[in-house]
């Protein structure tokens, strides 16, 4: 019976696993709230290389901080999440209430912030039809539905995937439900808000597995981004706590 030699195990292979469970793969919502996103990154201390907003890749490699960047639509974000396809993701709060994903959504990070609220064309706003259906024109059909139900007031909903504020001015609908930072644009189509469903802001969301499987890396990036949010007002474009203290150090040692 022949035997077959075993090759000696390389050190390359022996830390290939464990660096694979190191690195971390984050999916950031295009648009809006990918500069804002970046932003917060930076200042927590991760060196993104050549991720920017104006670039047309889709997929970052950043192997020098163990990071993989994927840049995809804020509603496809939840579901790379949630699939595993990433370990992490940033994605607004009226995305994860209208997907209703199961993933882990362990911080608010407080940018982007926005309200989701029904509007009405001024003068009709106050105008009640619960004799018949309110016809609410949204590109949030779930959130929709559930805040209209819980106030017993029966509504049909109409799908829309843009220009929500037009829907009234051309007799469409009755009423909308879209999101609203400044107010500006209702304002513009003689619309306005008649109450606010909920208030919005960036989350960091965690798929299951990877909180389990990568838990000392994903708790690392969550305690360094947690710090940046939580952080003064003032003092958010001050350098990241650890490059402060290599300078004094280093101001130390010139004084001795």
């Amino acid at each position: 019976m022949g035997w077959v030699r075993r090759l000696p195990v390389t050190k390359r292979e022996r830390l290939r696993p464990r660096l694979a469970d190191s690195m971390l793969t984050i999916a950031l919502s295009k648009g809006k709230m990918l500069d804002l996103t970046l932003d917060v990154f930076r200042r927590a201390g991760y060196a993104l290389g050549s991720l920017s907003t104006e670039s047309r890749r889709l997929v970052f490699p950043c192997p020098e901080i163990g990071m993989t960047f994927l840049v995809v639509r804020p509603t496809d974000v939840p579901t790379y999440v949630e699939y595993g396809a990433a370990d992490v993701g940033i994605v607004g709060k009226d995305v994860l209430m209208e997907q209703d994903s199961d993933v882990y959504e362990p911080l608010d990070l407080k940018f982007g912030a926005c309200r989701i609220a029904v509007a009405a064309l001024k003068g009709q706003a106050s105008r009640d039809r619960l004799s018949s259906k309110i016809r609410v024109a949204t590109k949030y059909p779930k959130i929709t539905e559930r805040y209209f139900n819980q106030r017993g007031v029966p509504v049909e909903i109409i799908k829309l995937y843009g220009s929500i504020e037009l829907a009234p001015l051309v007799g469409l609908a009755d009423r909308i439900v879209d999101l609203v930072e400044t107010g500006n644009t209702l304002k513009a189509h003689n619309l306005v808000e008649v109450e606010c469903i909920a208030q919005s802001t960036a989350r960091l969301v965690v798929n299951r597995a990877s909180l389990k499987l990568k838990h000392a890396v994903v708790t690392e990036l969550i305690k360094k981004l947690r710090a940046v949010s939580s952080a003064p007002i003032g003092s958010r474009t001050a350098a990241p706590r650890k490059s402060s203290r290599g300078a004094l150090r280093t101001v130390r040692r010139t004084h001795k």
